[in-house]
C-alpha cells in the first residue's frame, strides 16, 4: 500500500468506477461513493481489499457533512466525479432538472470540499480534481445547463487553488469517451461523426481518463489548471 487514501465521490460507476478500481490496484486506499449503501458496498468488495464505502448524495447537500463523517483522515486526494447527464433547451426548460444538476455539481461539490477540508492532508501531496466537460466550449443543443455549469467547474477550480493553498486543486474535462456505459451504448454509427472529428481518428477512453485523473493527484507542480482529454477534439 501507498499508504495514501483516495475519496472517489461518485466512484461505483462508469469513470469513477474505473478510478477506483485502478488506484487500488497501484496500493492506495480508496473510499468510493455511491448514492446506496448496499450497492456501493457491494461494488467496493468487488473492487477490492482496499476499497470501502460510504452513500451520499451531493444534489442534496446539506445530507453531506453527515454521510460523510465516517470518513476518517488523512485524505490524501480528492475526486469529485459525480455527474448526471441533462438535455435541457431553452424552449423546454425544465427547472428543476437545471436546478438539480446546478445544484449537484457547483454547490455539492463545494460542500463536499468543505466537509472534507479538516481531513484533507495540508500539503502539495493532497491533490483535488473537480470533473467538468468538454461542453463548456463546445456546446450543443440542449446544453445550456450543462455548459454552464462545466464553465462554473473551472471558475471554481480558480478559487480553490488560491484559498486551499498548498493543497493542489485540478479540473478534469472530458469530451466524448468511446467506451464508457453511456457512448458505448449509443446506436451502431453514432460515435463515427465524433472520430472523424479527432485527428487521429480515434476517440478518447476511460483509461485515458483514469491516466490524467492520477496524473493531477500525484504530479506537485501542477494546481489551478484545466486539462481536456479529448484526443485533440478541440483542434478540428
Amino acid at each position: 500500500m501507498t499508504e495514501r487514501t483516495i475519496v472517489v465521490i461518485g466512484g461505483t460507476s462508469g469513470i469513477g468506477l474505473e478510478l477506483a478500481r485502478s488506484l487500488v490496484a497501484r496500493g492506495d486506499r480508496v473510499v468510493l461513493t455511491g448514492r446506496h449503501q448496499a450497492k456501493a458496498d457491494a461494488i467496493a468488495a468487488d473492487v477490492g481489499p482496499g476499497a470501502s464505502a460510504v452513500a451520499v448524495d451531493i444534489s442534496e447537500p446539506a445530507t453531506i457533512a453527515g454521510a460523510l463523517a465516517a470518513i476518517e483522515g488523512p485524505v490524501h486526494g480528492l475526486v469529485l466525479a459525480a455527474i448526471e447527464r441533462d438535455a435541457n433547451t431553452i424552449r423546454d426548460y425544465d427547472l428543476a432538472r437545471a436546478q438539480r444538476l446546478i445544484t449537484l455539481k457547483l454547490v455539492g461539490y463545494t460542500e463536499t470540499v468543505h466537509t472534507l477540508l479538516d481531513r484533507l492532508e495540508p500539503s502539495g501531496r493532497t491533490g483535488i480534481v473537480l470533473f467538468g466537460g468538454r461542453a463548456k466550449d463546445m456546446p450543443y443543443p440542449g446544453s445550456t445547463t450543462v455548459s454552464t455549469i462545466n464553465g462554473g467547474v473551472e471558475g471554481l477550480v480558480n478559487t480553490l487553488a488560491h484559498e486551499l493553498a498548498p493543497i493542489r486543486v485540478n479540473a478534469l474535462h472530458p469530451g466524448i469517451i468511446g467506451d464508457s456505459p453511456f457512448w458505448s451504448a449509443k446506436p451502431e454509427g453514432v460515435l463515427d461523426q465524433y472520430r472523424s472529428r479527432t485527428p487521429g481518428g480515434e476517440l478518447a477512453t476511460m483509461a485515458d481518463v483514469v491516466g490524467a485523473v492520477q496524473f493531477l493527484l500525484d504530479n506537485r507542480g501542477v494546481s489551478g489548471t484545466s486539462v481536456y482529454v479529448d484526443r485533440g477534439w478541440r483542434l478540428t
